[in-house]
């Protein structure tokens, strides 16, 4: 159903890309789960009535803190799909995921109060009405959350939505819950067997951890998080495709929202080059990253000795004593300083987060190692971290 409405109402739908074409599959399954999920309540309520079924009852009130969620989703691509204005520069693409927050929320404040009910119901366990409706609808709720799940989880990777992503955990986590109200149900009925509490428990468990993910899903985006392996490789690809630029490092990735990165580097290029044409092919490699992977990039030139094969093979030389301190250690930036006493042996270290060792204790040990190569080598080292 959702591939023929995106087809009847989405103008270019395959055109992921187009931040319109995003808002729009964003709005359209926001409607869709709003219509569904309320079906959805009005029949599981029936269901409880007729049964008197706590979990059943509880169940529909969850679709209806579903169809909640659903308008949440709407809202929030509609929100972020506003342009920048003086106040916001960078545009408003994380209020998508700060809307797959809030549905998070909604799905571990449900968890709760699901919770404090079943215990309820399994201090006082009461009866449960067999009904062949109430297993009809029970097992229809069922074949439409896994066809939200599925359709939700299609769409969140097709326009790469983490609020979609939590949308579709919560229909994947509301069909295992009523099918463990059915089991309750059908228990009752042919075994004797008294566990609607229980299943309600149960269930309440497995939303609390469905929120707890979806939750962390959006929550790093929102904090700041590495771009992604593929997308590094893709800017490491396009930046050295020019000949001219020798390597990358130092790649900062701002997030601001789908659509919406903002990208520095710095780019090493030949020291002996004519700067004019260096800076040149630096600007369109910086306008082939906008073209191409629809973000704004600032490239920083670092000249690099090529032509010194002292300097080189000291680079290396350092680069090996680095690695021998933690095999995670690259440096960069390396050059050398020769005066009438010493020689400056300058580079930038990039140690690994989970290093055990302080930064200061990684430049000691490398201003050491860099002395036994020559004692008339002085290391300067600047310590970082890798952002990516």
């Amino acid at each position: 159903m959702i591939h023929f409405l995106a087809r009847k109402l989405i103008r270019d739908y395959n055109n992921v890309s187009d931040a319109a074409v995003r808002r729009a599959y964003g709005v359209l399954c926001g409607a869709v789960g709003i219509v569904l999920n309320l079906l959805l309540f009005a029949g599981k309520a029936l269901a409880g009535i007729i049964s008197g079924s706590i979990a059943i009852t509880a169940d529909a009130f969850n679709n209806l803190s579903d169809a909640g969620s659903s308008v949440v989703t709407l809202l929030g691509f509609k929100l972020a799909a506003q342009k920048p204005d003086s106040h916001h520069p960078f545009g408003h693409g994380r209020m998508e995921y700060v809307s797959g927050l809030v549905v998070s929320m909604v799905i571990l404040l449900m968890g709760v109060e699901l919770a404090k009910t079943s215990v309820e119901k399994i201090i006082t366990p009461g009866e449960v009405d067999f009904s062949p409706v109430v297993v009809g609808i029970l097992i229809a709720s069922i074949a439409v959350k896994l066809y939200m799940a599925a359709y939700n989880r299609l769409v969140s990777k097709k326009i790469d939505s983490s609020a979609m992503a939590a949308t579709a955990t919560d229909s994947l986590s509301d069909c295992l819950a009523t099918s463990a109200v059915l089991l309750s149900t059908l228990a009752g009925h042919f075994w004797d067997i008294h566990i609607d509490g229980w299943c309600g428990a149960a269930v309440a468990c497995f939303i609390l951890w469905a929120g707890v993910n979806a939750a962390r899903e959006t929550i790093n985006p929102l904090l700041g998080q590495p771009p992604s392996p593929e997308f590094v490789q893709e800017v490491q690809d396009l930046v050295l495709s020019h000949p001219e630029i020798i390597g990358i490092h130092d790649l900062i990735v701002h997030d601001y929202g789908p659509g919406r990165r903002i990208l520095s580097l710095h780019a090493e290029v030949p020291a002996s080059g004519d700067i004019l044409a260096l800076h040149d092919v630096v600007d369109t490699a910086e306008r082939e990253l906008a073209t191409t992977l629809g973000c704004v990039a600032t490239i920083h030139m670092d000249p690099v000795v090529m032509d010194d094969g002292l300097t080189a093979e000291t680079r290396e030389r350092v680069a090996a004593l680095a690695s021998i301190i933690d095999p995670g250690i690259s440096i960069h930036d390396f050059r050398m300083v020769t005066g009438p006493t010493h020689t400056n042996v300058i580079f930038d270290v990039v140690v690994p987060f989970n290093c055990p060792l302080t930064d200061h204790d990684v430049a000691d040990r490398i201003r050491t190692a860099v002395r036994t190569l020559d004692g008339n080598y002085y290391a300067v080292v600047e310590v970082e971290k890798s952002y990516v």
